[in-house]
């Protein structure tokens, strides 16, 4: 179900609690919201519609994934500055993001994964876990 976006500054910044497999439901309103959105969003966290729950959803390409519990475990040291808009707020922020990441998650099927991402996705990925721990950009 394609929920409404949540605009709240306080409620966008309260850090999120773990995820469950009862959250099943939030991850796939998760993913139908962003996909209604793909022309002009790239990734949602599900506080962006009203959930306090540490799942994302990004769109890398053509693909979509779903992360629970999304934790970086490795980053590069190399880091760069850019600046990104966000659903949820308006406008745009400078910020500093790393060229890669390795991040440990849970899929749709609540199964352990441990994954690379460099580029957008890397990025992406990055302002939606920033938005998980409370920190809007």
């Amino acid at each position: 179900m394609v929920r409404e976006i949540v605009r709240d500054v306080i409620f966008l910044g309260q850090k999120s609690e773990t995820a469950t497999k009862e959250n099943m439901a939030i991850a796939h309103d998760l993913l139908d919201t962003l996909k209604a959105h793909a022309h002009h969003c790239v990734g949602m966290a599900a506080n962006m519609i009203g959930e306090a729950k540490r799942i994302i959803a990004i769109k890398s390409g053509e693909t979509y994934h779903v992360m629970l519990n999304p934790e970086i475990v490795k980053k590069s040291a190399r880091q760069y500055k850019t600046s990104e808009g966000c659903l949820s707020l308006d406008g745009e922020r400078e910020t500093t993001r790393h060229d890669w990441i390795e991040v440990k998650y849970r899929d749709m099927d609540f199964k352990k994964v441990r994954q690379k991402f460099s580029g957008l996705a890397a990025q992406i990925i990055q302002h939606e876990i920033d938005h998980l721990n409370g920190i809007l950009i």
